[in-house]
């Protein structure tokens, strides 16, 4: 299947928003802070922006929202469930505590681990990945052979558990249950840092390591 992931870092905490697109269908994942270079692309390889998914609710995952509901009205926003009210709180999401106060409004539809999400031909599988934050979920993408981990699982490392909400211990055994149970050379797509894979993780992630 034709799949294309194109990556973006932005915003001051230097997050990754990705697009994902199959033929003229484009789903964003986690838009950051600054979508302008996002919005242009997109036009550019004349693709209909139709989603974007949340892998959580902080704020640098939801910042870039609004600017791409300005371009494409009709677009609907795909949130954890237990993420909802982040939101719309500027506390929650910690947005405030850095004077930014990001809201993105309610989302347009709630998802749940163990869902398939469907368009245009392409499937998505959310995946549960608490312990960041209560409700993280990761994206699986099997015709691309790639999972979006949100702030869940990185590059030689994991989420930070220490902010309102996280819990290390639930984060390792998510991680070990969702992630690592995917095929060694799913790559893994994370919300900040470089890419890696499942496989590699597997066997030199200090913090996944018996």
């Amino acid at each position: 299947m034709d799949v294309d992931i194109h990556p973006f870092v932005a915003g001051p905490l230097e997050t990754n928003t990705y697009l994902l697109s199959h033929r003229t269908d484009g789903w964003i994942i986690d838009p950051a802070m600054g979508m302008g270079d996002v919005a242009r692309f997109i036009r550019s390889r004349r693709i209909e922006l139709r989603r974007v998914l949340l892998t959580h609710g902080h704020g640098d995952h939801i910042a870039g929202i609004g600017e791409l509901k300005r371009d494409w009205p009709g677009l609907k926003v795909f949130c954890p469930r237990a993420e909802a009210g982040m939101l719309t709180d500027p506390q929650a999401n910690l947005s405030g505590a850095f004077g930014l106060d990001i809201t993105a409004g309610a989302p347009d539809e709630l998802v749940e681990p163990g869902q398939t999400l469907q368009a245009g031909g392409l499937e998505l599988l959310v995946l549960d990945t608490p312990g960041h934050t209560p409700g993280s979920v990761s994206y699986y993408c099997p015709a691309a052979r790639a999972v979006f981990t949100g702030d869940a699982l990185f590059a030689g490392s994991v989420g930070r558990s220490d902010l309102p909400g996280g819990d290390h211990t639930r984060l390792i055994e998510s991680i070990r249950r969702s992630l690592l149970s995917l095929p060694d050379e799913t790559v893994v797509l994370p919300g900040h840092g470089p890419s890696t894979t499942i496989g590699h993780e597997r066997r030199t992630n200090p913090f996944l390591l018996d």
